[in-house]
């Protein structure tokens, strides 16, 4: 079945928050998706479904202390630009967040991702992700560049 063979109207929206964490020699944090889980193997921004009621960033904060065991103020969540993309049974809308500061070093919780590593924005495109996360690369590409 093609994207196009489901009305938009019959997809669900699903609002994701995600973080490019940076640290101070301009690396950027992904983590791998888990193989048991859609998409598994992937390389993704950290980040995660934000609940009903739940503001983004409020959400982003919750799974970067769950998934990463980080210590972030939503003050220092940089809005910084979206994708919005239609899977087969879902439409994506994910904001992602520039984040400079935060508390505490990274810890990989297993159920949450399979790996994580730092890359420089260039070498982002060397990591296979899902079509959402993919224009978001360019994005910080530019922004590395400038």
């Amino acid at each position: 079945m093609q994207i196009g063979d489901v009305p938009s109207s019959a997809r669900r929206l699903l609002l994701v928050a995600a973080a490019a964490l940076i640290d101070t020699e301009g690396r950027i944090l992904i983590t791998q998706r888990p193989l048991h889980k859609a998409l598994g193997g992937l390389w993704e921004f950290p980040g995660g479904k934000v609940e009903l009621g739940e503001a983004p960033e409020h959400a982003l904060v919750r799974e970067l202390k769950e998934e990463l065991d980080l210590n972030v103020e939503p003050d220092c969540l940089d809005p910084f630009a979206f994708a919005s993309h239609a899977y087969t049974d879902f439409h994506l809308l994910m904001p992602l967040y520039v984040v400079t500061r935060w508390q505490g070093e990274p810890k990989l919780d297993p159920n949450a991702a399979a790996a994580m590593k730092w890359v420089r924005a260039e070498a982002l495109r060397e990591h296979e992700m899902p079509p959402a996360d993919v224009v978001l690369v360019e994005r910080l590409i530019e922004r590395s560049a400038a």
